[in-house]
Parts: structure tokens; sequence; C-alpha cells
């Protein structure tokens, strides 16, 4: 090879080099954050939405992990993950009080609702919240739980323990599925049951089924049936790899006003399926 020959390749060499280091930032390897989340965010179609619009704003790509707000917990104590959405506030407040979490914020929230066959054979519709599980456990009907230590079914557990009687989880009529919202509400929708489901997911079960699904809304309104949402950054201090400063980003863009309203504008069949209140 000539000296001609090897400075060409070296004046090539450095071209490119230099090309490479001017490419626009979205041409380049994006920094990627991890987040566990819960089926209900991802189920929607919410997520789709926040990632396209972080990374647009920020540059930064957003991946996640969705399974229940007790996995997703479990994931950020492990260290798998930088940040947590979920919706579970006592089990979060917990997190961040053994060191595992920082900057809980809340962002948005919705709703639980009963929802069960259009004939309501338990007699459920319209009733108080302790009313309709009351009727339920007497009537043995059938109840669907999720049973995966989710926020949606920790929630439940709260309600039945209020009757004062116990979880029903020994009886016949109550099926633990062990899978996420959409499985559980199908599952429900195949018994002829009844199970709880937070608002967002169920519309977005309503919009897939031309919006006349075979379960329908039979008791809401309730204010103990509110259903929170918060985003947490895992604590670098317990985990020294996690990615904080990205963390933060995302944490900060949630409760910022773009994320906010993509979050208010998301809806289905003309219905918002999340309220942003961040404060």
């Amino acid at each position: 090879m000539t000296r001609r020959t090897v400075a060409t390749l070296f004046t090539l060499c450095a071209a490119l080099l230099g090309a490479a280091a001017t490419l626009p930032a979205a041409a380049q390897e994006a920094p990627v954050l991890m987040m566990a989340t819960t089926t209900s965010t991802d189920d929607t179609g919410l997520l789709d939405v926040l990632a396209a619009g972080f990374k647009k704003d920020t540059g930064i790509e957003l991946r996640w992990t969705a399974t229940g707000t007790g996995k997703a917990l479990k994931l950020g104590e492990n260290c798998d993950v930088d940040v947590l959405l979920v919706h579970a506030p006592g089990a979060e407040k917990k997190f961040v009080a053994e060191g595992f979490g920082l900057n809980r914020r809340e962002t948005m929230y919705n709703d639980f609702v009963i929802i069960g066959p259009a004939a309501d054979p338990a007699a459920v519709k319209g009733r108080s919240v302790q009313e309709s599980l009351a009727a339920l456990r007497t009537k043995q009907a059938v109840f669907v739980s999720r049973g995966d230590n989710s926020g949606t079914h920790k929630m439940e557990q709260e309600l039945w323990q209020k009757l004062g009687q116990g979880l029903p989880e020994k009886e016949a009529w109550y099926v633990q599925t062990g899978q996420g919202m959409l499985t559980t509400i199908n599952v429900a929708a195949e018994r002829d049951g009844y199970t709880l489901t937070d608002r967002g997911t169920y519309i977005k079960y309503e919009s897939d089924r031309g919006g006349n699904p075979p379960l329908k809304i039979l008791v809401e309104g309730d204010a103990v049936l509110l259903n929170q949402y918060s985003v947490i950054e895992v604590n670098p201090a317990k985990c020294p790899k996690v990615k904080h400063d990205l963390a933060k980003r995302y944490g900060d863009w949630m409760v910022s006003p773009a994320g906010q309203k993509l979050i208010g504008d998301f809806s289905l069949l003309g219905k918002p399926l999340f309220t942003p209140n961040a404060k």
C-alpha cells in the first residue's frame, strides 16, 4: 500500500468520523430510560403516546415493563428499572419510606368501577360498593379477581376486608386469574361474572368491542374508588447504577404542562381515560 493510498484512507476515515459527529441527535443512539409500570397504562395505549412525546421533547427513549404494581415496586427494589409509574399509594409510600424511591409525585387519576353482565343477576347496579360486594357474597355470584398483587388487586382486597368477613379467596364462586386487567375482564365475560377494573382499561375494552361490550359498568362513584397514579424515581443510594438523571427528567416531564396535556387529551370513544392532577 503506497503512502498516497494510506493518506487517502486516513482522510476518508476522518471525514466519516466528522460526519458522524455532526449527525442530528435523533440519528444518534438515544439514551434509554427503563420503567416499571402497571398493565392499565400499557393496555390502554397511553404509554405509547407518552413515550413518543417524551422522546420528542427530551431525546430520551422510554422502555417499560408492564406488570402489577406489587411486581413493579419489586423491580425497583431490585434495581432492575430506573423509574416507576404505579397506582397503589399505600405501597408506594412504604417503598419511599424504606429508602427505595425518591420524589413520589402524583400525575393523574381515574377511578375503579365494578362491572358485570347487563342482566345483573346479583342486582348490584346503582348500589354502594359495600352493598354490592355484600350482595355478590350472599348470592355467590361469580367474581373474577386479578389475584396478582397489582394496584387493582390491592384495592379489591381492601374493599372485601371492609365487609368484615375476610377475603373470599377459598370460595368456589371467587376466581383468581393471576393476569392483567384486560385478560381478567375477558375471563369475567366468559364466566358471566363480575370484576373490579379501573375505568381507563374498561374504556379500552369497550372500544375494542365497538362500544357495546358484554360487561357493563354497574357500580361507580364512591369516593373510595379513586385510583391515583404516581411517578417515583428509584433511589441511586440503593441502586448506584440507576439512571437517576433520566428518571428525574421523566418525572419532571410527566408533571409539566406538556406531559399533563398529553394525559388529558388521551381518549377513546370520546371519553378521557385519565385525568391529569400534578400539583
